[in-house]
């Protein structure tokens, strides 16, 4: 399945601005519309992403303009920089993303956890046996693909964390019906030829 666009999540913009996701149209010509959790937020911003394939034309589009700006909050950037370093982090069933992740630089280490009480985490044993969630993630499957979906992990009785939280790709398409509703719903809008 082929990336079409990113829908850039609206409660991190509300920090980083959207001019964090302008690297997505410069560098992949690719739309980034930032949008909120609600259902109508999502079609709003598949909507724009499909608008901006027939246009041509890919920019950063700010769905969640009620809640997010192009700056985003400054006061709170200064304060991440001020106590945070950007490091490689470890992602679960993806693995390790280069200045992916923050870590609490050496004046505030003594409030780490994993410092104060030596904890280690084994990242190579992130998912369970089975779990295609590092695959559904990176848009290398579908949660159709997964062995699993539906049957050993389904909404009521997680497996995965694709299906553990609300908003995670298994448990929208277990609820929402998957790919069958993105073509229907873009056939409505008479997008179809580039879904």
């Amino acid at each position: 399945m082929p990336l079409n666009g990113i829908i850039a999540p609206g409660h991190v913009t509300s920090i980083t601005g959207a001019k964090a996701w302008k690297f997505i149209p410069e560098k992949y010509r690719l739309p980034a519309v930032v949008a909120g959790f609600e259902p109508l937020d999502v079609l709003l911003a598949v909507l724009e992403i499909l608008k901006q394939h027939l246009e041509g034309k890919f920019r950063v589009y700010n769905e969640y303009s009620r809640v997010d700006s192009w700056e985003g909050n400054v006061v709170a950037q200064k304060y991440v920089e001020k106590a945070f370093d950007v490091v490689d982090a470890d992602w679960r069933g993806i693995g390790v993303i280069p200045k992916s992740g923050l870590e609490l630089k050496g004046m505030f280490r003594n409030y780490d956890s994993r410092s104060m009480f030596d904890v280690k985490i084994n990242y190579s044993i992130d998912l369970p046996p089975g779990c295609k969630c590092g695959d559904v993630t990176l848009g290398k499957a579908v949660p159709t693909d997964c062995p699993l979906f539906m049957r050993a992990c389904t909404p009521s009785r997680p497996y995965g964390p694709c299906m553990v939280s609300s908003e995670g790709t298994c448990a929208v398409w277990a609820r929402f019906g998957g790919e069958g509703k993105v073509k229907e719903l873009a056939k409505i809008l008479g997008l179809d030829k580039i879904v």
